[in-house]
């Protein structure tokens, strides 16, 4: 009998860490080859994580709503083969079944003594900063001291932005008084769990989601990172209503697919930033990243009432028919929540349509990695 590593995998570039929301698997389960084990969710898409080898879940090192870093043990499974993996054998000592609040450092009690080999907190010297957790903390006044003292719980110790954000959010207090964890046997709340607060006859409070509180978070995020500015320009697109009107039934007949509004809006901001590529950038601090790509995201709302931002890359190289396929395509897998990490990453200028809503005019925030484009077919 052997074991093999079931590893956190990496999402993206960007994502250090995921949550995993749930088990389809507990131990002792038989397992195919491909089958999924369990689904996690990190800040851009939920995914499905499947079993690399044939056999039987032998253990689970973190339970449901924990947040692990990538690249860790996050459970075992038993084959019959021989073991081609040291680690395979190793004992999972440093990797403790976690409770719903667990990270994959455990933070130290209020009387234990932080261990030399821990790097939740590190100096300055040799401790990495995020650009956009730099950002956070410069728009917060938060000092390189506190900085250094803010316990990570990303890879390596990495203060992440969820990190810094509950910081600011406790109102800057101690750092001891955020990482103290009472030694009761009692588990935390999961950090989705449904809230029950009396608050009287007519008012009802409802827990936000995950997904929700993540929106909310990047809303903020985009407000500290740039000041925004809106302006309104009125179009004359009767000749794009009056062509779509014409060729829709067409289009459908040759190519299979739907022409709507989105794909010649599309194509009409695509020509847009090749000639003004000045506004196919974003901002890092005191410095403006001009992007040589033009990756659109395209705002999708979710059955849920949440929003997705889907990207099509390389838009400028597609055309008409090829934007079309593209749009339906990840409109559909955003609703159907089939979207890869891929799919949600990279984009440089994202359009949104709040003109469905039967507004006359909108102003999203947009994403702290992209400019936000908006249009109102009202």
């Amino acid at each position: 009998m052997a074991k093999v590593d079931l590893i956190m995998p990496k999402m993206g570039e960007s994502i250090m860490e995921a949550t995993i929301l749930g088990w389809l698997k507990q131990v002792g389960d038989s397992i195919a080859m491909d089958e999924t084990v369990l689904e996690i969710a990190t800040d851009k898409v939920d995914s499905e994580i499947p079993s690399p080898v044939e056999g039987v879940l032998s253990e689970i090192l973190f339970e449901k709503d924990a947040v692990v870093a990538v690249g860790s043990v996050i459970a075992r499974i038993e084959t019959q083969g021989q073991g081609t993996s040291d680690q395979a054998e190793q004992e999972p000592t440093q990797v403790a079944p976690a409770t719903e609040k667990a990270v994959v450092q455990e933070k130290p009690t209020q009387n234990a003594k932080v261990q030399p080999e821990q790097p939740s907190v590190k100096s300055s010297e040799d401790r990495f900063y995020s650009p956009l957790v730099k950002t956070i903390a410069k728009a917060e006044g938060i000092s390189q001291d506190q900085l250094d003292l803010i316990p990570g719980t990303g890879k390596s110790g990495r203060v992440t932005k969820k990190d810094i954000l509950a910081y600011v959010k406790n109102g800057k207090t101690s750092v001891q008084s955020q990482v103290v964890e009472a030694p009761s046997p009692q588990p935390t709340a999961p950090s989705n769990a449904a809230t029950t607060v009396s608050s009287g006859a007519n008012v009802e409070i409802i827990e936000m989601d995950r997904m929700r509180k993540l929106i909310a978070d990047h809303m903020v995020m985009s407000k500290q990172t740039s000041p925004h500015v809106t302006s309104f320009v009125e179009v004359d697109v009767t000749n794009m209503v009056n062509w779509r009107n014409d060729n829709k039934v067409a289009f459908h007949k040759k190519h299979g697919e739907k022409i709507t509004f989105t794909p010649l809006i599309m194509e009409a901001v695509v020509k847009a930033l090749i000639d003004f590529p000045m506004v196919n950038v974003s901002v890092d601090g005191n410095k403006i990243i001009k992007k040589k790509d033009i990756n659109i995201g395209m705002a999708t709302a979710l059955p849920s009432g949440n929003l997705i931002v889907p990207v099509i890359k390389n838009a400028d190289r597609l055309s008409m028919i090829g934007l079309a396929k593209s749009v339906n395509d990840l409109a559909g897998r955003s609703r159907a929540n089939k979207l890869k990490p891929s799919d949600v990453q990279d984009g440089t200028f994202t359009l949104t349509n709040v003109g469905t809503f039967g507004n006359v005019m909108g102003t999203p925030i947009i994403n702290s990695g992209s400019h936000h484009g908006g249009w109102s077919n009202s």
